[in-house]
């Protein structure tokens, strides 16, 4: 009867995305800001997949792996930046409550998938470091596509339960979220039913795709450094580290950005500089990982300037300049 009674009284059907409402002199600045941000990851991610997919000699499982995340942080952006933009041009913050839970699911989803996969890159640079002499037996073909299916279908069953959980929960307002997106902390702030079983999923599951890969991901660093601080010459320890370097920063942004975000105290007072962290794992990480990569990343470097070949604009910058000296 309690439960009943709670549903006659719902009366939320949409939320407000506060956003970055309270800068209402910026609004077109930080619409432009996004759109620039938006298309260069869509169009750099892309680019990190076609090449991955044309160039043989990126038919690898580290670069395999590499075209899964870009392919990942492709979506991921598109998560949250699309609806971001809409309501920085119309000035229209709401939401349904479908499409809320909708964006909520994709962008946890994606988030998860993405530790998963951070954790098998790792390994990956783990085994080709550490057991060189191995790495083409331990990491085969059938292994990696193993790993990285696997990341997916965990990163999706397991928020799939969680939404199914928290898609019970009432809202009966007020349904103002204090966020540029769905994020799951305010909109458990905002239900008036009971949440302690949800808090309860989404503390176990947080260990389950969050906590967990974090920690396979920081011993297969820690076994890495060991080993590279084992090489006796400087120049090795370099070529090693240089494998690894670009997953590592990745992984330091991310999980230094996550961990900022949501052990912060849930202070008034920090709730902006809150958007601000989360604007780096939402929106900077997928920018900066395929710029990480291809300005590290020699073979990447060297793939593109092939593509670029092919395409004929290197020809035609020769005829240009040739002609310019006449």
């Amino acid at each position: 009867m309690a439960d009943i009674d709670w549903r006659n009284q719902t009366t939320v059907i949409e939320f407000i995305l506060l956003g970055f409402g309270k800068l209402p002199d910026i609004q077109i600045l930080l619409f432009l800001l996004f759109l620039v941000i938006y298309i260069t990851t869509v169009a750099t991610n892309t680019l990190i997949v076609v090449l991955v997919v044309t160039d043989r000699h990126l038919h690898t499982p580290m670069y395999f792996l590499l075209g899964n995340l870009s392919s990942l942080e492709t979506c991921y952006a598109s998560t949250i930046l699309p609806r971001m933009l809409a309501s920085l041009l119309t000035g229209d913050r709401t939401i349904s409550l479908t499409a809320c839970f909708t964006q909520y699911f994709f962008f946890a989803f994606l988030a998860a998938t993405e530790c998963h996969l951070l954790a098998v890159m790792s390994y990956d640079r783990y085994l080709a470091i550490c057991k060189p002499l191995h790495y083409s037996t331990l990491m085969s073909t059938k292994l990696c596509l193993q790993l990285a299916a696997g990341s997916w279908l965990n990163g999706c069953l397991a928020i799939t339960i969680f939404v199914l959980f928290l898609s019970q929960l009432i809202f009966c307002g007020p349904n103002k979220i204090d966020h540029f997106y769905c994020d799951i902390i305010p909109m458990l702030e905002l239900s008036c039913s009971d949440t302690h079983l949800v808090i309860l999923m989404d503390f176990i599951l947080a260990c389950e795709v969050t906590l967990l890969p974090f920690l396979l991901t920081l011993t297969s660093y820690v076994y890495i450094i060991t080993t590279i601080l084992r090489i006796p010459s400087a120049t090795g320890r370099q070529r090693a580290f240089s494998t690894c370097s670009s997953h590592l920063i990745v992984v330091t942004v991310f999980y230094g950005t996550i961990m900022i975000v949501y052990l912060l105290p849930k202070q008034e007072s920090l709730r902006e500089m809150n958007k601000v962290f989360s604007l780096c794992y939402t929106v900077l990480t997928p920018l900066l990982n395929p710029l990480i990569y291809s300005l590290r990343n020699r073979e990447v470097k060297e793939a593109l300037s092939k593509a670029i070949s092919k395409c004929g604009f290197h020809k035609t910058m020769q005829r240009l300049q040739a002609n310019n000296l006449t």
